[in-house]
């Protein structure tokens, strides 16, 4: 079955050819996904409208990094994190619990996790906690100020995350084959 398939092996591999660069291209790559991440973000603040459709693209570059190597993907995160804090400060408090934690959360599970579904579902309870602490600890609007929150919103929006984690489940896959022949050689 589909969701049953294992999909991490072939990430674990080139992990490991990864390893073997040296450190100075680990730390640009670093620098490139970072900027990448951290100008896709800072896009909803800058093009109201059309940033809002590519906000939620700074998933990738984070992605990307933590499935080369977790460290890696923790670096690029907080990097981004203090990019956003130059660039636009107003997504510091989106960011880091929601698409970057996304980005982390699955990037780290291709490490950990061997099937699709468990990939994908670890994506899915990482943003939605994500969201769940944006909204009841920090108590801001992430869904909108015209949506309640309420019980039944929440298992949609768990319902809604499955969905968006297995579509950047399934993106990462096809950039990563892509792009491992660029980086891991």
């Amino acid at each position: 079955m589909y969701f049953f398939k294992p999909i991490s092996d072939e990430v674990r591999l080139s992990q490991i050819l990864f390893n073997k660069h040296n450190r100075t291209m680990k730390l640009i790559l670093v620098s490139i996904f970072a900027c990448i991440a951290a100008i896709l973000q800072a896009a909803g603040g800058f093009l109201p409208g059309i940033g809002y459709i590519i906000s939620p693209l700074a998933t990738a570059p984070i992605l990307l990094g933590s499935m080369f190597s977790i460290p890696f993907g923790v670096v690029t995160y907080l990097l981004t994190i203090m990019l956003l804090f130059i660039l636009q400060p107003t997504e510091l408090i989106v960011f880091p619990f929601t698409t970057g934690l996304l980005g982390l959360g699955i990037g780290a599970s291709f490490s950990f996790l061997r099937k699709r579904l468990s990939v994908i579902a670890a994506g899915a309870i990482l943003l939605m906690s994500g969201i769940m602490i944006l909204l009841f600890i920090f108590h801001f609007p992430v869904l909108g100020p015209a949506v309640p929150v309420s019980f039944s919103i929440l298992i949609t929006g768990f319902l809604l995350a499955f969905i968006y984690s297995w579509f950047w489940v399934e993106v990462a896959l096809i950039i990563y084959k892509r792009l491992k022949t660029i980086i891991v050689q």
